[in-house]
């Protein structure tokens, strides 16, 4: 057996008008984070981190901002291409780890729904994801409530 780990980074601007999706889930919360898609930080890391153990690059070269297909696209969709991809290189999921770096809101009530939602895309049992938050006590643009970041490992192994 084959095991291969890839570690993902996403961060994008809080901006007014936009809902706030984290791990595929509609977050209750006065701005949403920009994107060219819906700016699901935390799925665009865990995709990175697929995309990384499998050697295939980056989410901005299987999905560029510059094509409107993926204009607002859900990023659960995005993942579940990537997962196609992964597949197609002869590996499967393993386990995620993920932390979203964020000031507010309050993310735990929320965590269980997206390691739900991660999982069933990945096509794991919701206790192969972990997902955690943390603060920047006030530092910097996410400490003043600008902008989130999400960090994301994945383990992959060979099916063959």
């Amino acid at each position: 057996m084959t095991l291969r780990v890839g570690l993902g980074y996403d961060y994008h601007r809080l901006v007014e008008g936009r809902k706030l999706i984290l791990g595929g889930v509609e977050i209750p919360f006065s701005k949403g984070l920009a994107g060219h898609s819906d700016g699901d930080v935390l799925t665009h890391a865990v995709c990175d981190a697929l995309l990384g153990a499998a050697g295939l690059g980056d989410i901005g070269q299987f999905f560029p901002d510059t094509d409107p297909k993926w204009k607002d696209a859900s990023s659960l969709a995005l993942l579940a291409r990537v997962v196609e991809a992964v597949g197609e290189q002869g590996l499967a999921v393993v386990q995620v780890d993920t932390v979203i770096i964020a000031q507010q809101p309050k993310l735990a009530p929320h965590f269980p729904r997206m390691r739900e939602k991660l999982a069933e895309v990945l096509g794991v049992e919701p206790a192969q994801i972990g997902v955690k938050a943390k603060t920047t006590e006030g530092l910097e643009a996410i400490g003043r409530g600008e902008a989130m970041a999400a960090q994301a490992v994945a383990l992959l192994e060979s099916t063959h």
